[in-house]
């Protein structure tokens, strides 16, 4: 489990600040800790946790960028789980897509 920051490399805040504040308000990090202190996981199940995660993450991005793009017809497929067909307006309000489920 890691803290998700935006604008990595820049430093605004005295490093020691920037830890105080993920260590009493980061959600993640509250999680990993109350996990942790309560014996639902350990440190070293966390981290595996993550690396797995992580790895997943990759190979599903790698799949994805090697994958071809799908036809503009299929656009609205799959947006909505077990929903009845459904049209889908894209970027163009006047062009409607068919939502398949």
């Amino acid at each position: 489990v890691e803290l998700h920051m935006s604008d990595p490399g820049a430093s605004y805040h005295m490093q020691e600040e920037i830890q105080e504040v993920k260590n009493k308000s980061d959600s993640l990090m509250l999680l990993k800790d109350r996990m942790v202190s309560n014996n639902n996981a350990s440190i070293e199940r966390l981290k595996e946790i993550n690396v797995e995660v992580r790895k997943e993450i990759e190979d599903a991005s790698q799949f994805a960028m090697a994958d071809l793009e799908p036809p503009l017809k299929k656009l609205g497929y799959h947006i909505y789980s077990r929903e009845p067909a459904l049209e889908v307006c894209g970027m163009n309000q006047w062009i409607k897509y068919k939502s398949v489920s």
